[in-house]
């Protein structure tokens, strides 16, 4: 059980790590100090589902809906261009990222909802919890429990550390230059995402 736990951990923080979506707004929400725990309490409980979804089988079941990956495909195309667009327009706006750390707060629905949508709409994040994970763990038999609870012990350990480790970024994102390069990095993200999306 150790060892498939082990093995778990490993797979699920080496996907996770990559910059992306998810793990952009989770940056953003660190940096400004809002809605963090709920924001990476989130992300984690819904990777926790997601794994346990992909470990019991819904990989292999999903095989008989050949309609399923078109449709996560091209929506996720739409949504990260979508995003892509909104982090450029942020970034083109003087003076954006000097009130960006004392801008309006973002309700506590609002920002789940944004955070929700980045998770669950994103194909890359199924892909990688539902259908890699949980073919890998079919190789460790009876130990696909460990393999889940090892790979949500690293989507835990994770966005917490994004989240509250994005603090000790905050000095350098006083400056305004920083949050445009920042919204211009996510923006390029989001469209080579998108891209790999449409082109895959």
């Amino acid at each position: 059980m150790l060892e498939a736990a082990l093995a778990g951990f490993r797979l699920g923080f080496g996907l996770i790590l990559a910059i992306g979506a998810q793990n952009a707004l989770v940056l953003r929400q660190g940096l400004r100090r809002e809605h963090v725990f709920a924001t990476c309490l989130f992300c984690a409980l819904s990777d926790a589902v997601l794994i346990s979804a992909g470990v019991s089988g819904f990989a292999a079941a999903s095989a008989t809906a050949p309609w399923l990956a078109p449709l996560l495909r091209w929506g996720g195309v739409a949504f990260l261009a979508w995003y892509g667009l909104r982090s450029f327009r942020a970034a083109l706006r003087p003076g954006a990222g000097l009130q960006a750390g004392e801008a309006p707060s973002e309700t506590l629905r609002r920002t789940l909802a944004m955070v929700a949508a980045m998770t669950w709409l994103n194909p890359h994040v199924w892909l990688d919890t539902v259908v890699l994970l949980g073919s890998v763990s079919a190789q460790y038999g009876g130990q696909g429990l460990g393999f889940a609870l090892g790979a949500m012990v690293a989507s835990f350990t994770f966005f917490f550390s994004l989240g509250y480790g994005a603090r000790l970024l905050a000095p350098v994102f006083a400056r305004p230059r920083a949050w445009q390069v920042l919204d211009g990095l996510v923006g390029l993200t989001m469209w080579s995402l998108a891209l790999g999306l449409a082109l895959g």
